[in-house]
C-alpha cells in the first residue's frame, strides 16, 4: 500500500467524501477513501449501539440531499432509500397538540382550532418558502461566486446570480432580504399570529447554531432547512432505510462500483507537504501514501491547523481559521424502548407519531432554554426534536420494541467547567431530556431500557466535530457563500496546493446535503487538477 501511488486520496469517510471519491473515480481516477473509525458515515451513521436497536446515532432525518447526486452516482441501485414523514406533530403541556400534515386541508383545519388567520395563510407561506427555496438552489448547487476576483468564468458566474436575483421581482427580493437579516420569530410574526404555530416552526433557524429563535440571521437558517426535497417535492423530509447510515453505505457502494478504494480504521495522521505542496498522507502507523492531491473531508479547523499545521499557511489565514465559529450547541439522546410511547395529549400510535415531534411549546419556552446556554449550561427544559424511525421501519428494532431519536438544544460545548467536563455531566444532561419528554409521555421512563447520550464533547472525541457541531462550522451569515471557510478559498483550494476540502465546512454548508462532495470533485475536475 505505501508504494502504491493513488490521484486522489480523500481523508474522512463521511458522506460528503464518499461522494466526491464516486465522482472523481466515475471519472476515471484512482481513489481511496481514508476512516478512521471502523465504521462509514461520519455523522451519517447507523450503528447497532444495543443488541438488536439500530441507531441513527448522530444525523437522523434526510430531506437537503441532493436529487441530481443521486440520479448521477445511481444511488437507488446501490441501496438508497427514504420513507418520507408525512407529519409534525407538536404535543403541549396543557393537554392539547398541532399536527401538521403533508396533506394541506389536514393542516389547516389543525391550525384554525389555534388561529384561522394563520390557517388561512399558512398554504401562502408554504408557497413563498417553496419559491425562495428553489431561488436558493441556484445558488447552493454551484460553487460559491467569487466576489472579489475578475476571472471571466468568475464574473459570468456573478452576471448569472445577478439575473437570478432580477427574477425574483421587488417582492421576493425584499423578502429574501429579511430572510438574510431577521430572526426566525420575527420574520414568521410578519406572518402569524399564534404563538402554538410560531415555536415549531421557529426552531428550524436555530439547528446547529448558537443561537435563540430571536437572534438576527436565524430566518435563513430556517430557509436552510426548507430548501429540502424528496423526489421533487420540496420542504419534504424523510428517514433513510436503516438509518442514515443508509445513505452513507450508498454512497461507499456507489464509489466503489467506480473502482475506488476504502479503509477504515486507517486514522491519518498528518500530511506530507514539501514545497507547499501536498503529495501524500501518514497514517497513524508511520505509513507514507503518495497521491497527485488530498482531499479533505475534515472541518476547516481540522484540516488547516491539524493535518496539515500552521507552519504551511500564513499567518492572516491562520488567524481567520482560529477565528472560524463552531459553538457546537447540541446534543443528542438516543434510546432503546420497550414499547411504542404514547403522548397524553394525543394517545395511541397513530400516524402523529410517525413524523418528527417537537418539545417547543412556546417561543418563551425555546428563549428561555437558549439564555441557559448563553451562561454555559444544558438547558433543563430544552428545545427536542423527536423522531421515532423504528415506527416505519421495523428493520431497527426487535418485534415489539422501538427507537428513539432526541435531538436537543441547547447543550453549549463550552460550558462553564469546561468542555472536558460535560463526561461528568453526561448523564443529568440524559435526565433533563427524559424528565422534559415525561411530563409528555405518562409512564415514559418505565419502558425505557437502554440510553446513549452524546454531548457536543462526545460528538467531538467520537465523529471528530470540532466543539460538537454538526455542520463543520455555524451557518451564520459571516461564514456562507465566499466565506466559508475563508474568504479567498471558497471553492474547495486551499492556500497548499494539492490540498482540497470537501466537507461541511464549505459552500453551500452541512446537513446531509452531498453538495460539498459534489462541488469539490467537479471543481478538480474542471480545473483539471488531475489532468
Amino acid at each position: 500500500m505505501a508504494k502504491k501511488r493513488y490521484d486522489a486520496i480523500i481523508v474522512g469517510g463521511g458522506h460528503n467524501g464518499l461522494i466526491c471519491a464516486a465522482y472523481l473515480a466515475k471519472a476515471g481516477r484512482k481513489v481511496l477513501v481514508l476512516e478512521r473509525r471502523h465504521v462509514l458515515g461520519g455523522a451519517a451513521v447507523s450503528e447497532e449501539v444495543f443488541p438488536g436497536f439500530t441507531f441513527s446515532v448522530a444525523s437522523y432525518v434526510v430531506s437537503l440531499f441532493r436529487p441530481h447526486i443521486i440520479r448521477e452516482l445511481e444511488l437507488a441501485k446501490h441501496g438508497y432509500e427514504i420513507i418520507p414523514m408525512d407529519c409534525s406533530f407538536l404535543p403541549l403541556p396543557d393537554g392539547d397538540s398541532l399536527a401538521r400534515w403533508a396533506d394541506p386541508n389536514r393542516s389547516r383545519d389543525e391550525i384554525s382550532r389555534f388561529s384561522r388567520k394563520d390557517a388561512e395563510i399558512y398554504p401562502e407561506f408554504s408557497r413563498i418558502m417553496t419559491l425562495m427555496g428553489k431561488f436558493v438552489k441556484q445558488i447552493i448547487d454551484r460553487p460559491a461566486p467569487d466576489i472579489a476576483s475578475t476571472r471571466p468564468g468568475d464574473l459570468a458566474d456573478l452576471l448569472r446570480l445577478g439575473k437570478a436575483f432580477r427574477s425574483l421581482g421587488p417582492d421576493l427580493l425584499h423578502m429574501n432580504l429579511k430572510l438574510m437579516t431577521m430572526s426566525a420569530v420575527d420574520f414568521l410574526d410578519l406572518w402569524f399570529e399564534s404563538d402554538t404555530l410560531k415555536a415549531p416552526m421557529s426552531v428550524s433557524g436555530i439547528i446547529g447554531t448558537f443561537q435563540g429563535v430571536r437572534s438576527p440571521g436565524t430566518a435563513y437558517v430556517l430557509l436552510h432547512h426548507y430548501m429540502g426535497e424528496l423526489d421533487g417535492a420540496f420542504r419534504s423530509w424523510g428517514f433513510s432505510k436503516g438509518g442514515t447510515g443508509g445513505v452513507s453505505m450508498a454512497c461507499a457502494r456507489a464509489a466503489m462500483g467506480y473502482g475506488a478504494e476504502i479503509r477504515t480504521e486507517a486514522p491519518v495522521a498528518g500530511l506530507r507537504i514539501k514545497n507547499g505542496a501536498a503529495s501524500g498522507v501518514i497514517l497513524g502507523n508511520g505509513d507514507e501514501i503518495d497521491a497527485r492531491i488530498v482531499v479533505s473531508n475534515l472541518d476547516p479547523r481540522r484540516t488547516y491547523l491539524g493535518l496539515a499545521g500552521a507552519e504551511h499557511f500564513d499567518p492572516e489565514i491562520v488567524k481567520q481559521i482560529g477565528r472560524y465559529k463552531y459553538r457546537g450547541s447540541s446534543g443528542k439522546v438516543n434510546l432503546a424502548l420497550d414499547r411504542a410511547p404514547e403522548f397524553s395529549c394525543r394517545p395511541g400510535t397513530g400516524d402523529h407519531i410517525r413524523g418528527d415531534i417537537a418539545i417547543a411549546p412556546g417561543i418563551d419556552y425555546l428563549e428561555r432554554a437558549f439564555d441557559e446556554a448563553k451562561y454555559g449550561a444544558f438547558s433543563k427544559r430544552p428545545y427536542i426534536n423527536v423522531v421515532i424511525p423504528s415506527l416505519t421501519d421495523p428493520t431497527l428494532a426487535p418485534p415489539g420494541k422501538h427507537v428513539m431519536s432526541c435531538f436537543v438544544q441547547y447543550a453549549p460545548y463550552n460550558i462553564n467547567e469546561g468542555a472536558e467536563n460535560w463526561p461528568a455531566q453526561r448523564e443529568a444532561f440524559g435526565d433533563a431530556v427524559v424528565d422534559t419528554l415525561a411530563e409528555y409521555i405518562p409512564g415514559f421512563k418505565d419502558i425505557i431500557l437502554h440510553r446513549q447520550v452524546l454531548t457536543p464533547w462526545d460528538l467531538e472525541q467520537t465523529m471528530g466535530l470540532t466543539e460538537g457541531n454538526i455542520f463543520h462550522g455555524e451557518l451564520s451569515l459571516e461564514q456562507l457563500l465566499f466565506q466559508r471557510p475563508v474568504a479567498g478559498y471558497a471553492k474547495y483550494t486551499t492556500p497548499v496546493r494539492n490540498l482540497w476540502m470537501c466537507g461541511s465546512g464549505t459552500h453551500p454548508g452541512g446537513g446531509i446535503m452531498g453538495s460539498g462532495g459534489e462541488l469539490a470533485a467537479k471543481t478538480i475536475l474542471k480545473n483539471r487538477a488531475l489532468s
